[in-house]
């Protein structure tokens, strides 16, 4: 009996070649494995596809909720942005897939896992740190890291390969946008992009939304409720968590939020430059620091903001199932207990512009934050303050004093 392996399939070229190469190279039995999380119509004729590439089984995997749920509401609540800019979409859903692609490898007594990410990425490291975390005996299969074995450096190449094998696919040679797309996100790469010097061509580039210049001329005020740090409505409607994601993008793409050109770090140390549309993810994002801004003391804030920035490296590097993000998240869980209320805000050109926030449990108090005295605050007491606050710095100057006096 051949034993099998999994192979992580988008329905692309690259996984689609890989097909006949895993069972010409290694003679493995190939089970596809597909996971939706909301990819949209790129799923449309997978099963045709796989089976014609000599596949004998493929799954499609409906994971949307669980990666809503369980990895972008974490990092929602944590704040988690890399680099200041990278709302993790790729990142986030990476984890949910290798757990995904393990769970079916035990079902299908598979000995192997293959994935298409190249060697240059940060996809590779996700993957495969899922993979080991979850599974450490399964072999991990790279093919684009096998270059004695695969040899194919081109979309042409591979397009050739696959006529070899009797495999005539509805794939273009033409360059395009290298892309991943999820309900969260969707990341551009490739052509005028790898020149950080140009201009992205956004009338060619954009999916999900328009640039702010079409946006429309009139805003859309829009209102959202939260239950300890986790999305439950928009406008008035109650939605779970991923509805509320389909209703931000609709909303975020139409006002044209949430459109990033980055120059990023990779983990394997190179910078790479993309484009990445978050209509939704950026609103829900911001929603959720508008809350939380009314309701955390100083000091907590502080803290979540240096816990926030760690957690969304750990999700960048692929190290979610890590007792350290483990224990980051039941941090980040605690500072949540009282993240509930209502924010309102304003779409306009890309723009989220705060419109009112409220909470039961909010820190903002209008007699002391007023210019009028209340009973809580006294003036005169600023004064003891400043001058314990401020006695290191002193006490500093008053020696520094001391010592050019006697230097001179």
């Amino acid at each position: 009996m051949k034993e099998k392996v999994i192979l992580a399939y988008s329905g692309g070229l690259d996984t689609t070649a890989i097909i006949p190469w895993l069972k010409e190279n290694f003679d493995y039995e190939v089970i596809c494995c597909c996971i939706d999380c909301g990819q949209g119509n790129e799923l449309d004729g997978l099963d045709e596809r796989a089976k014609l590439s000599g596949a004998t089984k493929l799954y499609i995997e409906n994971i949307v909720d669980e990666f809503c749920d369980d990895y972008i509401v974490p990092c929602v609540k944590a704040g988690a942005v890399y680099e200041n800019k990278y709302l993790l979409g790729t990142s986030m859903a990476r984890p949910g897939i290798a757990k995904r692609l393990v769970e079916i490898a035990r079902k299908e007594g598979a000995t192997a896992i293959c994935h298409g990410a190249t060697g240059k990425g940060n996809d590779q490291i996700r993957f495969e740190l899922g993979i080991k975390a979850l599974a450490p005996d399964l072999k991990i299969i790279a093919p684009w890291r096998m270059t004695d074995v695969w040899t194919m450096q081109s979309r042409e190449e591979e397009i050739e390969y696959c006529k070899q094998h009797g495999i005539d696919l509805p794939f273009s040679a033409d360059s395009s946008y290298s892309r991943d797309r999820n309900l969260w996100h969707i990341s551009h790469e490739g052509l005028e992009l790898e020149d950080p010097a140009n201009e992205p061509n956004y009338d060619h580039l954009l999916v999900l939304g328009t640039t702010p210049e079409k946006a429309p001329e009139e805003g859309e005020y829009v209102t959202m409720t939260f239950e300890k740090g986790v999305p439950t409505s928009v406008n008035g409607k109650s939605m779970k968590v991923s509805d509320i994601i389909k209703e931000l993008n609709a909303l975020g793409g139409k006002h044209g939020i949430g459109i990033i050109d980055i120059v990023e770090n990779r983990v394997v140390g190179m910078k790479s430059r993309g484009v990445y549309e978050t209509p939704g993810g950026t609103i829900l994002m911001a929603a959720h620091e508008q809350l939380e801004e009314l309701v955390l003391d100083r000091a907590t804030y502080e803290v979540k903001k240096d816990m926030g920035n760690k957690f969304a490296q750990i999700v960048y590097e692929g190290k979610w199932f890590t007792p350290l993000r483990e224990a980051i998240q039941a941090f980040i869980d605690v500072t949540q207990e009282y993240v509930t209320g209502e924010v309102k805000f304003k779409l306009y050109k890309g723009n989220i512009i705060k419109a009112g926030t409220t909470s039961p449990y909010s820190l903002y108090s209008e007699s002391l934050a007023s210019f009028t005295t209340g009973e809580l605050y006294d003036h005169h007491d600023a004064e003891g303050f400043i001058n314990l606050f401020g006695l290191p710095l002193k006490v500093r100057a008053m020696k520094m004093q001391d010592l050019e006096k006697k230097s001179n």
